[in-house]
């Protein structure tokens, strides 16, 4: 068989090469990626709802898609936040009609499923159409659909079923869906989630003296600082538990305060508690735009203030060090014996 000419015109949305391919997902793999195209798509859908062409926004996260048979007759916004996010927490607290029979018919697909990454099986062809329905089903029942991908995912077994090298099982469905989940599902989401008119929301002056706006801003800069700090105080004074050697406290405030960046599920949480649409779903969304940009910027500043702390450290070590280029801290020690 004869092969094709290497110089030949590719075709579009053909299949690329292999070093391609591994090039993007490497690409897409990486944590500060996904964070950038998350901020892309959220400053582009601001952009656009604020616009003279904020109806074709609307319009476009309107557009209903799926079989009304089954339910799944959703707009493109639902199926963002109910297709593309795994929270447990809205399934409980937001759920508001309950049908046990397709509940307990979803057990089923997710109980092969687990069966079959128990013993291991990998095969995609497989494992997508026991997920896909047991998404439907749950979604179905009432209960919001982000709980069937927390569900499977506890099917998953991390170990590995003996010792050796490469990756386990869920280590492994992680390497291959993140690019998945950074390039299109949490752009996709921060797209339709984050359109908020400031004018249709009364302004910014309104939005800052609501209290829903204003909770919602404490909660992100101050809540999420004093959990996370304070959880991390708690495990190492009631656990063997220790910061690492040379990390300080203000490096802790530095990552508490980062956390406050709560963006794709804080938005959804205030879509389903306040209302797609709803004037204090948009002071929720400007909220949650501030708190995590207040937050970003706190914390940039403290990080900062370490990093500098850090680079005069190893330029002391570096000073320090012998000819070796190896600082004396991180050489081994003779050890000294007392002669007999």
């Amino acid at each position: 068989m004869s092969r094709p000419p290497a110089n030949r015109t590719p075709l579009l949305l053909s299949r690329r090469s292999w070093p391609e391919v591994r090039r993007i997902g490497d690409i897409l793999r990486t944590e500060t990626v996904g964070g950038v195209l998350l901020l892309i798509a959220a400053v582009l859908a601001l952009a656009w709802a604020n616009s003279p062409w904020s109806a074709a926004y609307r319009s476009l996260a309107d557009v209903t898609v799926g079989p009304a048979a089954l339910h799944l007759d959703l707009s493109l916004a639902q199926w963002a936040a109910d297709g593309l996010l795994a929270i447990v927490i809205i399934a409980v607290f937001y759920t508001s009609t309950l049908h046990f029979g397709l509940l307990l018919l979803a057990l089923a697909p997710m109980a092969l499923f687990g069966l079959l990454v128990q013993r291991r099986v990998r095969s995609w062809w497989l494992l997508l159409p026991l997920a896909a329905t047991a998404w439907a089903l749950v979604h179905a029942s009432g209960v919001h659909a982000t709980v069937a991908g927390v569900a499977l995912a506890f099917t998953v077994p991390v170990l590995r079923r003996k010792p050796g090298p490469g990756p386990g099982l869920a280590e492994h469905f992680e390497h291959r869906i993140r690019p998945l989940s950074a390039g299109v599902a949490v752009p996709v989401f921060a797209f339709f989630a984050a359109g908020v008119s400031v004018a249709g929301a009364g302004g910014l002056g309104a939005t800052l003296t609501d209290s829903v706006a204003l909770g919602v801003i404490m909660g992100l800069v101050v809540g999420k600082a004093a959990g996370v700090l304070g959880a991390t105080w708690l495990v190492q004074r009631f656990t063997r538990a220790r910061l690492a050697e040379g990390l300080a406290w203000w490096d802790m405030v530095g990552l508490a305060l980062l956390a406050g960046v709560g963006f794709t599920v804080s938005l959804l949480i205030g879509e389903l508690a306040f209302g797609a649409g709803s004037e204090r779903d948009d002071h929720s969304k400007i909220g949650v735009l501030l708190g995590s940009l207040l937050s970003a910027v706190l914390a940039t500043v403290v990080l900062r203030a370490r990093n500098r702390h850090y680079q005069g450290v190893c330029a002391l070590e570096e000073r320090d060090s012998d000819a070796d280029g190896v600082p004396d801290v991180y050489e081994e020690q003779p050890t000294r014996t007392t002669p007999s």
